[in-house]
């Protein structure tokens, strides 16, 4: 299984902080945000590594993080995304680098307490199709906001809402994704959203057609740090107090 970090986007809802550098660049406690999800993919098991940026400081990447050795990767590879498509047309510059194999998707500004090695194993079993990462929340207000699955008795996922107004589930689908060979084949397919983006919900809900979805729900705590203001500080604060990436 390969890993692609999504680490684009213009981090507008960051604004001050991202007029002068990529949000993923930014200091959770006391390093750089994007070596959160490098770390939690490593742990894993997943040290083939590809990451997408954009922008005008993607060259900051490469300094931060040269060719990934000294962050447990064996190989890292860069693609640029020339424009802000979304998040599938992001995901779609891996392709080549992807060769056929099953990779795990993780969107930059993501931050888990616990390890995702379960959920890799998981989807190993699982063998094709898709597998998203859900996080319980309780608050309807913040669902609003975010994407929203609809399961059915059984506990199989019937659609992914985005920003709804009813939320359908107390659970957040995070920014954690994974994926067999297939979803190259989807992505171009795709057409673009009210906002002129390529969406991954898209994505999600054609495997969700499919009858290939499956899931698992996150322990501890989940942070989108690149949500607003007062998330990214609120995951400052609990990485500062208990840690991330933990077994």
């Amino acid at each position: 299984m390969k890993g692609v970090i999504l680490a684009g986007g213009s981090g507008t809802r960051l604004h001050p902080l991202t007029r002068i550098t990529n949000k993923h660049l930014l200091p959770i406690y006391d390093r750089p945000m994007v070596t959160y999800a490098i770390e939690a993919l490593v742990q894993a098991g997943i040290q083939d590594l590809m990451l997408v940026t954009g922008g005008t400081h993607a060259g900051e990447f490469l300094r931060l993080l040269g060719n990934g050795h000294e962050w447990g990767i064996d190989r890292l590879s860069y693609a640029y995304q020339e424009r802000a498509g979304g998040i599938a047309e992001a995901l779609g510059l891996a392709e080549r680098f992807a060769g056929g194999d099953p990779i795990c998707v993780m969107l930059a500004d993501n931050v888990v307490e616990r390890t995702l090695r379960p959920a890799v194993e998981n989807f190993r079993r699982q063998g094709r199709g898709a597998r998203i990462l859900l996080a319980p929340e309780e608050d309807p207000e913040h669902l609003r906001h975010l994407g929203v699955p609809e399961l059915d008795g059984g506990g199989r996922v019937v659609r992914i809402v985005e920003k709804p107004e009813r939320p359908p589930s107390q659970f957040a689908v995070t920014g954690i994704y994974f994926y067999d060979a297939a979803v190259f084949e989807v992505i171009p397919r795709l057409e673009p959203s009210g906002r002129g983006e390529l969406e991954i919900t898209d994505v999600n809900n054609w495997y969700v057609e499919q009858g290939t979805m499956e899931y698992d729900v996150l322990e501890g705590f989940w942070g989108d740090a690149g949500e607003s203001i007062d998330a990214y500080y609120a995951v400052n604060d609990f990485v500062r107090r208990s840690g991330a990436n933990k077994p």
